[in-house]
Order: C-alpha cells, then sequence, then structure tokens
C-alpha cells in the first residue's frame, strides 16, 4: 500500500545542531512553510491551530480582568510616529514604509504598524476628557511588521501574529499595578497552560522599550542554555499622554495628563515551545494548547470491527471535551506512531481485536513513552489524569533543566570558565546598576542583562564587573 512506502523524515539531533533541529521541526511537523518574501512565513494549518489555542486561553484572561478587545489601523502617518521621540529613534531601524498609493506617490509616507502605542494615544484624545472616560482596558490581536535583518520562524520574523495590550489611566498607581498585573497573566499562563517555568523581573534601562519609564519582562530558558523573552510589560508613565497633548479633567476639575501602559506577547511563544520541551523525536505539546489531544490509532485495522470501534472511541474521547483525531489511513501503525510523536500529539490511544475483546485500549504519553493498558469504560478519568501527567511531566523537565543551567557567579572569570564548563546558561550575578559595566560584561563573557528578578537575592556586596558597591542582583544569558 501507498503508506507502507511512506517514511517520516528524520530530523537533525538537537545535539548534533539545535538551530537545525529547530527549523527541521517548524518544517517537519507541517508548522510552517517558507515563502518568496524573505523573512515571512506561512503558517501552516497545525501550527496555526496552536496559536488559536494560545490566543483563547489569553483572551479568556484579558477578558476576565476587564480588557475590551479594539483593532487599529495597519499603517501609521510619519507624522503621527514622530511625535514621542525616544520611541520612534527605537523603531526607526525596522520600520517598513509605504510609499505609493496604486501609483501615485502618497504626500506623506505610512508607517507600517510595528506597534500601535501612537495610534492608540491618537484615540484616546478624542475619547479621554474627564476621569470618568478612565480607565481604558484596550487590547487588539493583530500583525506587526519590523525588518529584521536575521530571520528565524516563529523567533524572529519581518511580520508576525501577536496581541498589543494598550490601557489608559488617572494616576500613577493605577497604571504600574495594571503594568506588574498583566506581566503575572502573561507568567500564570506560560506556567500553568504552556508548561514553561519563566523568571520575572524588571528590564534594566538601557534595555527598557522605546519610549518606557519601566519595561517588566518574562524570561524562559531554552533547552540549550539560551534565554528567550516570552512576553512584557511596559509603564509609560505620562510621556506618551504629554507628546500627544491628552488631558482630561480630574476630580477636582483641574487638567491633569493620564498614564499608559503597554503589554504584549507573539508568536514566538510557538518557538518557546518548541525549544523547551521539544525532543529528538519532534514537537513535545503542552496539553492545553494541542490541536490533538489524543491521536486514536486503530491496530490491525484490516481486521473486522476495529476501524468501526476505533471511530466509536474517538468520538466518545470528543464527546467527553478532548480534542481527539483517529488516524484510519492505510499508513502503518508504526508510521503513525512516528508521524503523532513528530507532531507532539500528548497521547496516543491505540486499540486492536485483543483490546477489543478485554474492553481495553493502551495509552501511550508522549513526553515519555510510558504505556498503560485502561478499560473503555474508565477513558473519562485516565485521559484526563494522563494529560495532567503531561503537561506536570514536561514543566518538571523544563524546571530542572533551568536549575542545572543557572549559576551564581562572583566575578567575570568565573562567569567565563562555568560556561566554558557547562555551556549556556542564566548567570545570576551582582551589578552596580552602571551602564558601562553592564556593557563590559556582555562584550567579556558574552552573556547580556535579562532582567532584574523581583527577589531580595543577593549573592555578593560586590559588581561582577567592578567591584564596587552593589545594587542589583541581575539574570545574564545569551537570548534568542
Amino acid at each position: 500500500m501507498a503508506g507502507n512506502k511512506m517514511k517520516v523524515d528524520q530530523i537533525t539531533s538537537m545535539d548534533e545542531d539545535f538551530a537545525k533541529w529547530y527549523t527541521d521541526i517548524c518544517k517537519k511537523a507541517e508548522l510552517i512553510e517558507y515563502t518568496s518574501v524573505k523573512g515571512c512565513m506561512v503558517i501552516r494549518p497545525y501550527g496555526y491551530a496552536i496559536w488559536e489555542n494560545i490566543q483563547k486561553e489569553l483572551d479568556s484572561r484579558f477578558k476576565k480582568t476587564g480588557h475590551e478587545n479594539v483593532c487599529m489601523p495597519m499603517f501609521i502617518p510619519e507624522s503621527l510616529l514622530q511625535k514621542e521621540k525616544d520611541h520612534v529613534e527605537g523603531f526607526a531601524p525596522e520600520v517598513a514604509w509605504v510609499t505609493h498609493g496604486g501609483t501615485e506617490p502618497l504626500e506623506e509616507r505610512l508607517c507600517v504598524r510595528p506597534t500601535s502605542e501612537t495610534l492608540f494615544c491618537e484615540h484616546y484624545k478624542n475619547i479621554v476628557h474627564s476621569y470618568r472616560d478612565l480607565p481604558k482596558l484596550y487590547n487588539q490581536w493583530v500583525s506587526v511588521v519590523r525588518w529584521e535583518k536575521t530571520t528565524r520562524p516563529f523567533l524572529r520574523s519581518r511580520e508576525f501574529l501577536w496581541q498589543e495590550g494598550h490601557t489608559i489611566h488617572a494616576t500613577a498607581e493605577e497604571a504600574i499595578e495594571e503594568t506588574e498585573k498583566m506581566l503575572n497573566v502573561y507568567a500564570d499562563f506560560c506556567e500553568d497552560v504552556l508548561a514553561m517555568p519563566v523568571v520575572k523581573g524588571k528590564k534594566t534601562e538601557s534595555d527598557k522599550f522605546a519610549g518606557a519609564v519601566s519595561t517588566y519582562a518574562i524570561e524562559a530558558l531554552m533547552h540549550d542554555g539560551k534565554a528567550l523573552q516570552a512576553g512584557t510589560s511596559h509603564y509609560f508613565g505620562d510621556g506618551f499622554a504629554k507628546a500627544f497633548d491628552i488631558q482630561f479633567s480630574d476630580k477636582d476639575n483641574k487638567k491633569a495628563y493620564p498614564h499608559q501602559t503597554s503589554w504584549g506577547v507573539t508568536t514566538r511563544l510557538i518557538g518557546a515551545i518548541i525549544m523547551t520541551h521539544g525532543d529528538n523525536n519532534g514537537l513535545v505539546l503542552p496539553p492545553a494548547v494541542a490541536p490533538i489531544q489524543v491521536v486514536v490509532v486503530p491496530i490491525a485495522a484490516h481486521k473486522e470491527g476495529v476501524v468501526e470501534k476505533a471511530t466509536k472511541v474517538c468520538e466518545t474521547i470528543k464527546q467527553l471535551g478532548f480534542r481527539a483525531k483517529i488516524d484510519d489511513s492505510d499508513n502503518s501503525p508504526g508510521w503513525k506512531f512516528a508521524e503523532y510523536e513528530m507532531k507532539g500529539v500528548p497521547l496516543r490511544l491505540e486499540i486492536g481485536p485483543r483490546d477489543i475483546e478485554n474492553n481495553a485500549c493502551v495509552l501511550v504519553t508522549r513526553h515519555d513513552g510510558e504505556k498503560e493498558v485502561v478499560s473503555l469504560d474508565d477513558l473519562a478519568t485516565k485521559i484526563d489524569e494522563k494529560l495532567k501527567a503531561v503537561h506536570d511531566g514536561i514543566y518538571k523537565k523544563a524546571l530542572e533543566n533551568r536549575e542545572n543551567r543557572t549559576y551564581a557567579c562572583t566575578t567575570m572569570d568565573e562567569i567565563k570558565e562555568v560556561l566554558a564548563k557547562n555551556g549556556d546558561g542564566f548567570v545570576k550575578a551582582m551589578w552596580c546598576e552602571s551602564e558601562e559595566c553592564e556593557d563590559k560584561v556582555k562584550e567579556i563573557t558574552g552573556v547580556g542583562s535579562r532582567c532584574i528578578p523581583f527577589t531580595d537575592e543577593k549573592i555578593s556586596d560586590k559588581c561582577v564587573c567592578c567591584g564596587k558597591p552593589a545594587k542589583k542582583l541581575v539574570y545574564w544569558g545569551k537570548a534568542y
């Protein structure tokens, strides 16, 4: 049969070439396809289904915290973008410009949205007049364009999907509370849904978002020891409001400038899932965002009644509320096993003639390959237990990887020695808050600042670079 001639393509070992392993999975798990536009990708149905599940989970959390979805235009007039100097300077190298409408040159260049702060500010100016109009808690799900020089699927592409939250408040206290609240929403989502442990912290002054007073971030550690910024939340103060002349009448009927925030995550979360949980057989998906949570594979499908029973079992699983699929194609069971391992399906259900006789099936968990024979009468309980076990198992593995690759260092020589001996990872080291020292650490050791964690941990009294009194502990690392 045709299926017997087909084989699941091999992927490069992650220990041999991690970057190649990553792109192999993106392609062979049918997540993306390249296009004729350099730096842009097609997100294929399986990859997009993962994003839809991420979107659904996050959107629900946003709405529970009082946020509403809106949609801003794709284009930003150059004059509007120029209103906030620091902001435009930060994005200038990545901006794509529209100069013609059809064959006619435009009177003013239009920027293709790299982010939407300026558009929201223009809108706020039109709708915010009184303290009674505040706060505005908005979010939008859109694509943005940033003209990256070096691209990689999901991690860095010229056009990508994201959500960007934008809120405006009467006081600094309310805006800061919002900034921290949304960072916690992201952190909880990553750990509870994506099974991905993160470090919460504040970015250094040199690494904060263009135009922000402060930037908070969640940092995750990938399997290869490199860091990935999984989400950010920014407090803008009243800087944007002043630049765009947004004022409101407060409770004392005095004019005041409101305070703003923005926060976002992107499709790079799919890249984070791949590099946090994947293995040499392909994807390992967290059950909460897996397009298929259970794949049903008939064994000895040519025998009478097997496919019919497997189909009935699959329908039962769907009725129980799980995302399930039956593969009743003429490919061999071995081919199917490899195919759905490549796609990271959390749970495989095998059922053949002997199982049917015993009113049973075999459940196999993707992350560890463990098999268990279970009664068909217990499917609801067992599938729920197994999916929770997958989540807990891959979270534990990712956390162990982070803990084993987190090194406390007190000198730059120690940083270099630890990384040379153990490979990349998080380095915890003290810092004096000097940008010169921050730059020097990266120049000499190769690791840059990732965040200042929200902890009181102190491993030394001295800056790892200059030896002067230290003020903050910093997580350092190489980053995607």
